[in-house]
């Protein structure tokens, strides 16, 4: 005997809310794209394709008036016979070694001190960060003053016994470049001293406490712990410490003008000083391309390093 059963009743399944699209690509909406776009294209309107210009009148002779004239590699090849661009890539080098060895030095120490947080310990971050927020220009002013030889440096080194070591700082070719560098590096080490505090706060602390357990001094805990978990940072610090190093100009400019006799030259304050007061506009974009391959190469390379380290 057959039995009948009712078939299962399927319940509907609910309405999709009115206008929501259930299937295909999301569109972004037109926001979204203005705020991406605009962006982008004043980039490149304004940096892009005057840097594409920069390398094209690296190839010219000009003199921001006449048209350009091309001359293809002359200017690269007259910078291999020119004395001032020697002197000038050699101080640059100097530069970039001892302002960025030691505001990254300097920077991390700082940073180590005071990642505790303990009573005091903002007033001195504060302290150390304030010259990041003065402008360069006046930051060398101030350093003139002290520089003079009248100054405040002079007069300290007489109260305190050494009147022999008094000097005329910004005069001197052998002193010239020194003492540029160091209102330069006072400014650097609270911005570097933020960067390496930001990445010491990302580090576990478990993994100090589990090298506590097995017997690891301050300095094995530095070496072993702190130092490997600061490598994403160390890539950053490397490349505004070379970016602000190749481009550093407001400080010398303002305190030396890259004397005595080009005794604090670097490649920025030549390139200033050939391209618009010496209206030899195409050496100087030449220089500028100078700058901009040895900036790529050293951030290239390290980052490279950084990569084949990490894999």
């Amino acid at each position: 005997m057959a039995v009948l059963t009712a078939p299962e009743r399927k319940s509907p399944a609910p309405p999709s809310p009115r206008g929501r699209r259930t299937g295909g690509p999301r569109r972004t909406p037109p926001l979204v794209l203005a705020f991406v776009l605009v962006p982008l294209l004043a980039e490149a309107v304004w940096v892009f394709w005057p840097a594409l210009q920069g390398f094209y009148l690296a190839l010219t002779r000009w003199d921001g008036v006449s048209p350009p004239q091309f001359v293809g590699l002359d200017n690269f090849r007259e910078m291999a016979h020119d004395e001032v661009f020697r002197s000038a890539a050699g101080h640059t080098v100097l530069w970039l070694v001892l302002f960025g060895g030691l505001s990254a030095l300097l920077g991390l120490a700082a940073a180590l001190l005071l990642q505790q947080e303990r009573r005091g310990v903002g007033f001195y971050r504060a302290a150390l960060f304030l010259p990041v927020v003065f402008s360069l220009v006046a930051t060398a002013l101030v350093w003139q003053a002290i520089y003079q030889p009248d100054g405040v440096l002079n007069q300290l080194l007489e109260s305190v016994g050494l009147g022999n070591l008094r000097h005329a700082w910004l005069a001197d070719q052998d002193t010239a470049l020194y003492a540029v560098i160091v209102p330069a590096l006072w400014r650097q080490i609270g911005y570097v001293m933020v960067l390496y505090l930001a990445g010491l706060k990302g580090i576990d602390p478990a993994l100090y406490e589990a090298a506590k357990v097995d017997g690891a001094s301050a300095w094995q805990r530095l070496r072993h712990v702190t130092l490997p978990q600061l490598r994403s940072v160390n890539a950053v610090v490397l490349s505004v410490i070379v970016i602000d190093s190749l481009r550093s100009f407001d400080v010398v400019w303002s305190l030396t003008r890259g004397g005595p006799y080009h005794s604090s030259e670097l490649l920025s304050t030549y390139m200033y000083s050939t391209a618009f007061q010496s209206l030899r506009l195409g050496y100087g974009s030449a220089l500028a391309v100078v700058i901009f391959v040895l900036a790529f190469g050293v951030i290239c390379s390290y980052l490279v390093r950084a990569f084949r380290e990490a894999d």
